[in-house]
């Protein structure tokens, strides 16, 4: 399918797509005689995946380091992203993003306590 319909299928953009290739977290697709760029169902589960994991909060790059899990996800979509190993790269990355999660959440429960203070509203 050309990069319009995977994009649909997988309920993203075309431009997201380019983007995703750009970062090496897709493949280089096939190209058709007219040089355009053709995706499959394994194309589309990935992005699928990527998107996934985009909205649990991970980030681009946080996904580049972990990015030979992605397939693995793909295969098996039940699977978790992170094993049981602590060390294991991808633990690694869930557990840095875990730690920004719960900083931003501190700063934001401070900023509300001083709002909330500020405005009598404690």
């Amino acid at each position: 399918m050309r990069i319009g319909d995977a994009a649909a299928a997988a309920g993203t953009t075309p431009r997201a797509l380019r983007f995703y290739e750009e970062c090496g977290l897709l493949p280089p697709p096939s190209r058709s005689s007219t040089g355009q760029r053709r995706y499959g169902p394994d194309e589309v589960a990935r992005v699928r995946v990527i998107r996934g994991l985009l909205a649990l909060g991970l980030t681009i790059e946080d996904l580049r380091g972990i990015s030979d899990r992605i397939q693995l996800l793909t295969d098996e979509p039940g699977r978790r992203c992170a094993g049981a190993d602590a060390a294991s790269p991808a633990s690694v990355v869930v557990d840095r993003r875990l730690a920004v999660i719960d900083a931003e959440i501190d700063r934001l429960s401070r900023l509300r306590e001083r709002l909330a203070e500020h405005t009598g509203r404690a």
